[in-house]
């Protein structure tokens, strides 16, 4: 359990935290939201220890650990496997001791302790945690110095998960991912065994992963039961009554008011005016509903043209001769379509938009573009390019009058306005900008001139919650073609009716939705694991620590018969489907309004189905090889 008793914190003279309360139970899954500068993070630094508070306590208990993703891990030549083990530090002292010690009672003594741990299979879940956040199973053994920041920040996760403390604190842990691993990683914390908080943008993952809400507002934090979708729910009753009795108060106060100012001055009407003015006073006022910054913006529709206004013809396409990233693409783009890009980081959704964009060739093939399209391209690396010295105002203006030279300052101040830019707003200096206010500054500048077609790389990075959903919305007002690459399954299936599937040098149209590509992406992992486990036989984990490596390739069993094969086969159709109704049941409406028991009852059966069901495939597919 974990308590939170008058938390107060400040930063100079501002309040960050003011006399917060709130206790989470063990095993809870609790989603921290709020604006972005709310003390989110400021939150997760003060239970972590990272920051002292200015008054309050944080309380745990003793025997629980207590973990969050590195930031600091050295750029060291070990193993991705290696790192990754080595972030159990009493697992990796254990195993050094036994290179050591002399002493067979002590040697026993270790052994056992680390059978305890499930020492033995630590390999092995180490590499199915890297693996399932989309390392390649040969890049498992290479040194972590070789990979750029995004790709060990997933190891850094990964190492995160497989200590697994009784209580994991993950700020955002999806910034680094794309839309396979994301996937991956809602099912895992789903059934994560122990107490987890986390902060995140997504709400389709605050939905899938969590049963509490924690809601950071104002400087307090208030526990709601249930996901994402049932706080918004929640919130905004209250918000509603809260503006009813308001307005309530508001008028008996005018009421009262009006009387004193008429009757104070009279002398028998004195002592009433009296005791109003004190129950003025004393009136408790129920504060109005401060409307927050809600973010509203609108992409100008454009006017239309023919289809197809792209038209790609077995075209070959990357960035040296010869060597082409993706082949033989034969693709058309209509005036209506709504196109999102899928496939794991690295085949090619970059590249295939710098194909629609006309700032990539094709190295063969042909590719037609109506003469009169207008393109608008979003990609976060275009924040780089921006003069932060500048302003919105000045940027925009420059821009607009490249087509027109006698643009005025009231259009130019109309489009930005239109992407949530007031005036003071863009007058300040593109430096001074949140990252969430370069990417509609970015937003702004791409649409300017009503494109045709819309193509977004990764359009929600820096944006919170609120600039998501007003992005959607945006989108889905707009009327000309789309293609997306976004890691954000909630807004692909929101704006996108086709998807498109960019994987092993190639682009194909995926038939069916993002729920049958969670699927197919997940078998996908199952297969290779199984090809892997095929050509590596009964060794387990080959970068991993000597001691467990040994005792994992010496574990050999029998080869099963054809019968025990059929009644494993039927003990996984049995599991597989008690894992789709949990499924189900969860993701009912009204599923987190259960009582707490009911909710717990059901998410730990599927935590033990989902156990035995990868354990079931483990002991089929051995049966298979043996």
């Amino acid at each position: 359990m974990l308590t939170i008793s008058d938390l107060t914190y400040r930063i100079g003279g501002r309040t960050i935290l003011d006399e917060c309360d709130v206790t989470i139970m063990d095993n809870w899954k609790v989603g921290v939201v709020g604006l972005n500068g709310a003390g989110k993070s400021t939150l997760f630094k003060l239970i972590s220890g990272d920051l002292t508070a200015d008054g309050g306590t944080v309380e745990m208990s003793s025997k629980q650990r207590m973990g969050m993703v590195r930031q600091d891990i050295p750029e060291v030549d070990t193993s991705l496997v290696d790192l990754v083990l080595e972030a159990n530090t009493e697992m990796a002292e254990l195993w050094k001791q036994t290179e050591t010690e002399e002493d067979p009672n002590k040697i026993a003594d270790i052994y056992q302790r680390l059978s305890d741990m499930d020492a033995y299979s630590a390999p092995s879940k180490a590499a199915r945690l890297l693996t399932g956040l989309g390392f390649k199973e040969e890049q498992l053994s290479e040194p972590f110095s070789s990979f750029s920041g995004g790709w060990r920040m997933r190891v850094a996760l990964a190492a995160a998960l497989f200590v697994e403390p009784e209580i994991l604190l993950l700020d955002e842990p999806t910034n680094h991912l794309d839309l396979e691993a994301i996937m991956w990683l809602e099912a895992y914390l789903a059934n994560y065994p122990h107490t987890l908080l986390i902060i995140s943008h997504d709400r389709e993952v605050l939905n899938k992963c969590i049963d509490h809400v924690i809601h950071v507002d104002r400087q307090k934090i208030k526990m709601y039961t249930g996901n994402y979708d049932t706080f918004e729910r929640e919130r905004a009753e209250a918000l509603g009554l809260q503006q009813k009795m308001h307005e309530k108060q508001q008028a008996e106060r005018a009421h009262m008011q009006k009387f004193v100012d008429r009757f104070k001055a009279k002398a028998s009407k004195a002592s009433q005016a009296q005791s109003r003015i004190k129950a003025l006073e004393k009136m408790d006022i129920v504060d109005a509903v401060i409307a927050e910054r809600a973010v509203h913006f609108k992409f100008p529709n454009p006017k239309e043209i023919p289809s197809p206004m792209i038209a790609i013809d077995n075209a070959d396409i990357g960035y040296s001769e010869g060597n082409p990233v993706l082949s033989r693409i034969k693709e058309n783009i209509d005036s209506d379509d709504r196109i999102a890009l899928l496939g794991a980081n690295g085949n090619g959704k970059s590249t295939l938009m710098k194909l629609i964009a006309g700032k990539l060739a094709p190295m063969n093939g042909d590719m037609f573009r109506s003469p009169k399209l207008r393109i608008g391209y979003f990609s976060q690396h275009q924040t780089e390019e921006l003069d932060v010295s500048s302003t919105p105002y000045q940027e925009m203006f420059t821009l607009m009058r490249k087509s027109n030279p006698d643009v005025t300052e009231p259009v130019v101040r109309a489009k930005l306005g239109a992407f949530g830019f007031s005036r003071d707003l863009a007058n300040n200096t593109i430096q001074s900008l949140s990252g969430g206010e370069k990417a509609r500054l970015l937003f702004a500048f791409m649409s300017f001139d009503a494109p045709h077609l819309l193509l977004l790389d990764e359009p929600t990075n820096h944006l919170d919650i609120d600039a998501r959903e007003a992005l959607v919305h945006a989108l889905n007002n707009y009327e000309g073609a789309i293609v997306i690459v976004s890691h954000d399954p909630n807004m692909v299936e929101r704006v996108a009716d086709r998807l498109w599937l960019v994987k092993d040098g190639e682009c194909h149209h995926f038939d069916g939705d993002l729920e049958d590509y969670r699927n197919f992406t997940i078998q996908s992992q199952r297969d290779a694991r199984k090809q892997n486990k095929k050509k590596k036989g009964k060794q387990n984990g080959s970068s991993s620590k000597s001691g467990a490596s040994s005792a994992a390739s010496n574990d050999d069993k029998p080869s099963l018969n054809p019968q025990a094969i059929a009644k494993l086969e039927k003990k996984i159709a049995k599991l597989e489907s008690e894992k789709s109704e949990l499924e189900t049941l969860m993701a009912s409406d009204g599923f987190y309004t259960r009582p707490h028991t009911e909710t717990k009852q059901a998410q730990d059966r599927h935590a033990k189905v989902t156990e035995d069901l990868e354990e079931t495939e483990a002991q089929w597919l051995d049966a298979q090889i043996g």
